[in-house]
């Protein structure tokens, strides 16, 4: 099976392209060439997917089971590629977002039927506009998409509520014993998925006919309050969390860009129904808790001195946000 990637070196797609490589997939990647990451066994094609002219010439002559464009974020994107890609494979995959489920849900279990709509982020909507004209093109001419909707996937990073992840910075401040932030309560529960395991399910979807026209998310079964998250970080550093929390909407007022990843998504409690992706790839199982995946996480951090710099960024947003909450 002949498969395109276009991007296939981030967060999620380098474990499902190190996958696809294993399960023998004749796999072949589309970018700028800019980021220094190697996947063996892939074939290299260099060239901006914002630029037609470049990608009409990199790809003259190839024909694909399957094309995954893992950096589309708005409906124009998806036009262009429907334009592109139209004669030039038997899938298209679209890497959407489980964030543009309905927020607040009406039911609290999130199946693939479950409407979408955020009011609250950008983002979400357009990823929501995006699958509306795939969609369109899937019943108006065939076009042969699949939707997937991943939700809080991860790799070598740690999962932060008011913070970067992808840096050390708030494990530094737990180790340190100063104050963290976790919005809300902390009671609400949140689905992580590590992304070897996302691999598993994703890699069953390429090429097969049968998930034409379909969408599916792709989570783990594991549920974490928001509490247990910070706590299982502060049990694999072999500390106690100083956990202050903060109501997501005063987060929001006074961290715009942190707001609309907060009302539109991570407020919420997520508990996704996974029966549909087992349906069509049965040998599909998430089996890595996160209780694991921080500990991976962390030795990954570790095991480069320099990974475990920080900016002082996270130290200056936390500080910020708790004199603001003093003060209020």
């Amino acid at each position: 099976m002949k498969v395109l990637f276009i991007g296939g070196t981030g967060l999620i797609s380098v474990e499902v392209s190190k996958l696809a490589i294993k399960r023998g997939i004749d796999l072949y990647l589309l970018n700028r060439g800019q980021r220094n990451i190697t996947i063996d066994g892939a074939k290299s094609l260099v060239a901006d997917i914002n630029n037609i002219g470049q990608v009409e010439k990199v790809l003259e002559g190839h024909h694909f089971d399957c094309i995954v464009n893992w950096i589309v974020f708005h409906p124009d994107q998806i036009r262009r590629d429907i334009e592109l890609f139209r004669d030039k494979c038997k899938q298209y995959i679209f890497i959407s977002s489980a964030s543009a489920y309905q927020k607040p849900l009406t039911h609290p279990i999130i199946t693939e039927s479950t409407p979408l709509a955020n009011p609250y982020w950008e983002y979400s909507r357009n990823k929501i506009a995006c699958e509306e004209a795939l969609m369109e093109a899937y019943r108006q001419e065939g076009f042969p998409m699949t939707i997937v909707r991943p939700s809080h996937t991860y790799h070598n990073r740690l999962i932060v509520s008011v913070g970067n992840g992808g840096a050390y910075g708030v494990a530094k401040r737990m180790i340190e014993g100063k104050p963290v932030i976790v919005h809300g309560d902390g009671t609400s529960l949140w689905t992580l998925t590590h992304s070897a395991d996302f691999a598993k399910g994703f890699v069953g979807l390429l090429g097969n006919p049968q998930s034409i026209g379909h969408s599916f998310h792709i989570t783990s079964d594991y549920l974490l309050t928001w509490n247990q998250i910070y706590e299982h970080l502060a049990d694999a550093l072999n500390v106690r969390p100083n956990i202050v929390h903060m109501p997501s909407e005063f987060i929001a007022k006074h961290q715009p860009e942190l707001g609309a990843g907060l009302l539109g998504d991570k407020m919420w409690t997520v508990i996704f129904d996974n029966s549909k992706i087992k349906q069509f790839v049965p040998d599909y199982e998430a089996t890595i808790p996160y209780h694991i995946g921080v500990r991976q996480s962390l030795e990954w951090f570790q095991a480069d001195e320099q990974r475990m710099q920080t900016s002082g960024e996270d130290d200056t947003l936390i500080e910020g946000l708790l004199e603001a909450y003093k003060h209020a």
